[in-house]
């Protein structure tokens, strides 16, 4: 058997035998880390305006009483239902962590946003089977890790062509998550391999609208509904990753994936261990990151002020240039996208934060003049160096002559160099949570999930995500 062939058999085998005493400590950690960082963005989210429209959507649709839909007004739903509402809600301001990259030509950034549809999907599903912390954190590892290998494995034309990896590649981290809960054997489980890639979607013209997003929500829920139809005896085409009309050749445009990173090494190591997850720092694009720090050292290293400043420079690669495609941001889903943007507001307010990202700050005067002064400039020294990391200079012009110099540090705040701390981690989560839960509520569901793997009934901690006002949440 050629090693192309043997890609959907790894991945089958790695979701059917994985289980929850061979996950390292250490992998167990992070995941609780993700899980918080991946609840509170999701809670931040569920008040945006997509996710509203979403839930309106879906509320209107059907009354299966199966799982939490997350937000100011929770209710219960199908379980494919709240995964793609919560996975929705937990894209919805760019906030959630980002997979990493280990070599120069699979791009940084360009991978997956990882934590969310196996998240969503297990939570879902968790909360319909009464499933245990120890289950749903199985689960949860094992979609991510599937996630993660896919997105590493597949030629990087996937996504420089157009597909949203994190939409695509997403939806087979969702149904690994949700095989593992339902215990699918090895053939339900091929089966669902192929009935996601067959539903597997999103495409990066959406970069910037409430559908961006919507790749994530529909990426878990259709997850969840590929398992959940293999388990019902639904049938898919055999190697469904494999040979040339598989997902990993047709998703390609032709030029396949690397059997190298996958066959092999699914679990060995396990991505969320070795090369790692980065939380972000910002509600936006993770390219901008690197040089919304160094603009921030700029302005608070020499005191700058906004009248001060004659133009800013930002020199970068293509990797970061091309997905920041909004050269005057209009709305706060353009300024997720938005060099100018990014670097305007910590140039104004020496931060850029949930409450920097709406369409009244980016629409103000005082940033459309700003982002004026900011010119994008293609640097062909950082792009000869590869695009494995995040790799910037930002250049400041005062209106007294001088030129402030700061290259972007390439050990980010947030990545595996410079991770947030306990406290960091937590600040961000009630900075994100506080738009629906109540400062008791916010501190029992970091205890919860940090001790998620000795309980009984992962409920419990959906109840604590759930403002005990619902009613519908409270009759279950």
């Amino acid at each position: 058997m050629s090693e192309e062939i043997r890609a959907t058999g790894a991945v089958v085998d790695f979701i059917t035998r994985a289980r929850w005493r061979d996950f390292p400590a250490e992998a167990v950690g992070l995941a609780k880390r993700c899980v918080i960082d991946g609840l509170g963005v999701m809670l931040a989210g569920s008040t945006s305006q997509g996710a509203s429209i979403l839930r309106q959507y879906v509320h209107a649709g059907e009354k299966t009483p199966e799982a939490t839909s997350l937000g100011p007004a929770p209710f219960r739903t199908s379980a494919s239902s709240a995964a793609l509402l919560n996975g929705t809600s937990g894209h919805a301001l760019d906030f959630d962590d980002t997979q990493l990259s280990t070599t120069s030509d699979r791009i940084f950034g360009l991978l997956t946003h990882p934590t969310i549809p196996p998240l969503a999907a297990a939570l879902a599903v968790g909360e319909r089977q009464r499933a245990s912390g120890a289950q749903f954190l199985e689960a949860f590892l094992t979609g991510f890790e599937v996630e993660c290998k896919i997105a590493e494995a597949i030629h990087p034309h996937h996504y420089k062509k157009g597909f949203h990896s994190s939409g695509t590649v997403g939806t087979f981290g969702a149904m690994a998550a949700t095989a593992k809960l339902l215990g699918l054997g090895p053939e339900a489980t091929a089966h669902a391999i192929a009935i996601a890639a067959s539903m597997a979607s999103g495409i990066r013209v959406n970069f910037g609208t409430m559908t961006k997003p919507l790749h994530v929500g529909r990426a878990a829920q259709n997850g969840v509904m590929a398992a959940e139809l293999a388990a019902k005896g639904f049938t898919g085409g055999g190697e469904a990753l494999d040979g040339p009309w598989g997902f990993f050749e047709v998703l390609s445009f032709g030029d396949g994936f690397d059997p190298a990173r996958i066959v092999g090494v699914l679990g060995n190591p396990h991505t969320i261990v070795s090369p790692g997850v980065s939380i972000k720092p910002y509600p936006c694009g993770v390219l901008g990151h690197a040089s919304m720090d160094a603009m921030r050292t700029l302005v608070v290293t020499y005191d700058v002020r906004p009248e001060q400043i004659r133009a800013i420079r930002l020199r970068a690669g293509s990797n970061i240039l091309n997905p920041l495609r909004y050269t005057v941001a209009q709305s706060e889903l353009e300024a997720k996208f938005s060099p100018p943007f990014m670097l305007a507001s910590i140039a104004l307010r020496r931060k850029a934060g949930i409450h920097e990202f709406t369409d009244q700050f980016v629409r103000s005067a005082p940033v459309q003049a700003m982002m004026a002064k900011v010119e994008t400039v293609l640097d062909p020294e950082i792009e000869a160096r590869g695009f494995e990391k995040i790799r910037s200079t930002v250049e400041v012009d005062l209106v007294d002559g001088r030129t402030l110099v700061q290259a972007a540090d390439e050990r980010y705040r947030g990545g595996p160099d410079r991770p947030f701390t306990r406290e960091e981690l937590h600040e961000k989560f009630t900075d994100c949570a506080s738009a629906v839960l109540d400062r008791s509520a916010m501190t029992a569901v970091l205890g919860a999930v940090e001790s998620l793997d000795a309980a009984a009934d992962v409920t419990d901690l959906v109840r604590l995500l759930s403002p005990s006002t619902s009613p519908a949440v409270a009759a279950r």
